[in-house]
């Protein structure tokens, strides 16, 4: 092959992913932010309004609201499913019994649709007679008169427990692999020194073990900030907008009222936000744990 064409091969072979990408992703971007900027009446683009769309999106409490609940849904739940992950990986890195029939049962939940999740678990906190509401929240008194999901108290605590469900096995499977792939000689060498297992953990699992917990967090950080289809089934929003989060929030703006331009503008401002936390993010990860 003659340099110039070595030159380019890679270029070419990376051409379609590119391409599909700028399809997908920025191209609707692009229209999103053409939107924001101007009056969208009853689907038909109108004027160019400044930033206007802007200015009564930061005006509306439920913009600001809706940022808060997914905040505190992602307090709740990826602490607990990056505990439980990390926690049930080293686990089944020890070999114990029945490991070749738990790993496939894992992936259970994370293959299981949002919708089917959300169904399973209306069921299971059904008013007084769901099986987990019936046995737990009203037995030992937690809740009475009402469902979980009707409580504005428990309702996002719910929904983040069914969060930590669905995506804590895909969590410990990501991790297992990650344990399964790390080098045996700095363990070897390091039992020869006489280090604990503690000591082993702290100093040769998580600092090689790094870079996958960087990206595997930051995969599950995004994808429970963009939550919908679960949600949408169990509470809808409610009770009230105690689980109205961003992106069942621009839902309702777009295909309920109507009010396409700012939900065009919160998706813009959501996505400015993102891109400026996972470029920091990215930025430290590489420097502080060489993760990329």
């Amino acid at each position: 092959m003659r340099p110039l064409e070595s030159r380019w091969y890679p270029y070419a072979l990376l051409a379609p992913a590119f391409l599909v990408l700028v399809v997908v992703s920025l191209v609707p971007f692009l229209f999103a932010m053409y939107l924001s900027f101007h009056q969208i009446n009853f689907g038909r683009v109108g004027d160019f309004a400044g930033w206007s769309n802007y200015s009564r999106l930061m005006d509306n409490e439920r913009t600001w609201n809706s940022l808060w609940v997914a905040t505190k849904f992602i307090l709740i739940a990826f602490p607990l499913q990056f505990i439980l992950g990390l926690g049930g990986a080293l686990l089944l890195n020890k070999r114990v019994w029945g490991r070749s029939v738990i790993l496939p049962l894992l992936f259970i939940p994370t293959m299981m649709a949002p919708i089917v999740v959300g169904l399973v678990w209306k069921v299971m906190f059904a008013g007084s007679w769901g099986l987990l509401s019936y046995n737990i929240v009203e037995r030992f008194g937690f809740l009475e008169g009402t469902s979980v999901f009707s409580s504005p108290d428990y309702a996002l605590l719910a929904l983040a427990l069914v969060d930590v469900w669905q995506w804590t096995p895909f969590m410990m499977l990501a991790f297992f692999a990650g344990l399964q792939a790390l080098p045996v000689s700095p363990y070897r060498a390091a039992a020869v020194d006489g280090a604990t297992p503690m000591q082993m953990f702290f100093r040769l699992t998580l600092p090689l073990m790094a870079p996958l917990m960087v990206v595997i967090g930051m995969l599950r950080f995004i994808d429970a900030f963009k939550v919908f289809d679960t949600i949408y089934t169990l509470t809808a929003g409610g009770p009230g907008t105690s689980t109205e989060v961003p992106s069942l929030l621009a839902y309702r703006m777009s295909f309920e009222q109507w009010r396409i331009g700012e939900s065009a503008a919160f998706a813009v401002l959501v996505w400015i936000g993102f891109f400026v936390l996972c470029s920091l993010f990215y930025h430290v990860a590489k420097k502080k744990l060489n993760a990329f």
